[in-house]
């Protein structure tokens, strides 16, 4: 029976909780930069700077499609490199500093009063350029964790450490962005807005610390499809809740319903921890463990389903009235608050990306003798059709997560709009989300890595060396 130095001599290795608390710091610290632009840039494009929501749709779409081809750029970059700092933490370094400087300057307060083609340039630039960064530090960050243990148990108890870190940076921003525009802004709080936009998180909570306890219950796929099925019904009571009712007089049932769609697009965290299990299928087959290669395309997946809905949902709603620019706000316009509630929240990502930088410690980390080229990168992935699935995977369920975002602080005031603009904000923060969730669940019935096959080709990997 092996003993567990000779299981860590094998890459096995047991990692302790100041390891994995300080590796899921680098998601929260990624999160509270990433949440304010998926939740609030829409808004404060259309709301503060008042430019058009179909233009602003295909910005959002045009940096994600340059993102495809810059993604596996920085992917293949790193795969090839290693830098005295770490193989993949130095970026943590290198990409943090002007990540930070890039979300500060995103919304400026001078340029609320520039002419609307120097707005459009500069939103067009800002964001841009900070989408090209984040790409520096998320696709490395995501390559550590399957650099730092072979061990299934482990990946699934440090894939939950850093979900909820990643929850607590999504709840800081859902909540706190608001509070802070009124705060900043000397405006009264909406408390039941704030509440609704973050109180889907709050599952996270309790299920991700307790992820290895259910999945001995329910098993893996069990797992997912009761998730999705309490997210399917969250969304089904939300979209029935203003046709019998109103709104606002069923605030706990509203906020009950909330919670279980998070529960349901929980599911999106857990697929994280199948990017480390596609890894050890790529090495078995080829004997290259291409961890930032795979990690950038999660990524570009993971956006692709981001990018996709912040471009369908202003243009839809805007092609049955409901234009975001000329609607009254859900949220204050202050641009100098927009601006201070940002720099906060960057500025503490940055002290989060430093820990995040000392908390970790790569064991399992190869660079390839021969350099990867993109030819072998799009032959991976034509091979690799376990790979092919996570990425529909990621699409679909990132696409249920974030096309209610532009419209989530517009439900609680659902009674404030037309009848035709409150079909509209239904069916993109119900309707269009739950029938998503189904999809998904048909994705993970076709996905074959389960934990046997895993924990069998990591024993072929050490046997081989």
């Amino acid at each position: 029976m092996e003993t567990n130095e000779m299981k860590e001599s094998k890459g096995f290795y047991k990692l302790n909780w100041i390891q994995r608390i300080g590796y899921g710091s680098g998601d929260l610290a990624q999160n509270l930069i990433f949440q304010t632009v998926a939740c609030f840039l829409m808004l404060y494009l259309t709301t503060v700077l008042k430019i058009n929501p179909a233009f602003v749709g295909g910005l959002i779409l045009a940096v994600r499609l340059l993102d495809c081809f810059w993604s596996p750029i920085v992917g293949r970059y790193i795969d090839n490199r290693n830098p005295k700092l770490g193989k993949y933490r130095a970026y943590l370094l290198y990409g943090g500093i002007p990540l930070t400087a890039a979300a500060c300057l995103l919304m400026l307060p001078q340029v609320a009063s520039w002419s609307m083609s120097m707005k459009i340039i500069y939103a067009t630039v800002s964001y841009t350029v900070l989408s090209m960064i984040y790409s520096v530090v998320n696709i490395p960050y995501g390559s550590i964790m399957a650099s730092m243990t072979r061990d299934n148990d482990e990946v699934l108890k440090l894939t939950s450490t850093r979900m909820v870190c990643a929850n607590i940076g999504q709840i800081t921003v859902q909540a706190g962005f608001p509070i802070g525009l009124a705060i900043v802004a000397q405006a009264v709080i909406d408390w039941n807005q704030a509440l609704f936009m973050a109180i889907g998180t709050i599952p996270a909570f309790v299920i991700l610390p307790s992820l290895p306890f259910l999945k001995r219950v329910f098993g893996k796929k069990g797992l997912y499809y009761l998730l999705l099925s309490i997210g399917f019904l969250g969304f089904v009571i939300l979209y029935t809740i203003p046709k019998v009712s109103d709104v606002a007089s069923c605030n706990t049932l509203v906020q009950t319903a909330k919670v279980m769609t998070g529960v349901g697009l929980l599911v999106g965290s857990l697929m994280w921890a199948l990017v480390p299990e596609v890894i050890t299928e790529a090495e078995y087959r080829t004997g290259n463990r291409p961890a930032a290669t795979v990690n950038a395309l999660a990524g570009v997946a993971f956006k692709a389903g981001f990018s996709i809905a912040g471009w369908i949902t202003p243009l839809a709603m805007g092609l049955v009235g409901f234009d975001l620019a000329n609607e009254q706000s859900a949220l204050q316009t202050d641009p100098n608050a927009w601006f201070v509630v940002t720099c906060c929240f960057a500025i503490i990502g940055f002290v989060l990306l430093l820990l995040c930088f000392n908390g970790c410690k790569e064991r399992i980390a190869t660079t390839p003798k021969k350099p990867v080229s993109y030819g072998e990168m799009f032959q991976e992935f034509k091979a690799n059709k376990c790979l092919q699935l996570m990425l529909c995977i990621f699409v679909v369920v990132f696409l249920a997560s974030f096309i209610s975002a532009p419209v989530n602080a517009y439900y609680p005031k659902l009674a404030d709009y037309s009848a035709t603009s409150q079909e509209a904000i239904l069916w993109f923060t119900c309707v269009i989300p739950a029938i998503l969730l189904v999809v998904v669940g048909y994705l993970i019935y076709k996905y074959p890595l389960t934990d046997e096959v895993i924990n069998k080709m990591n024993q072929e990997i050490e046997n081989r060396k």
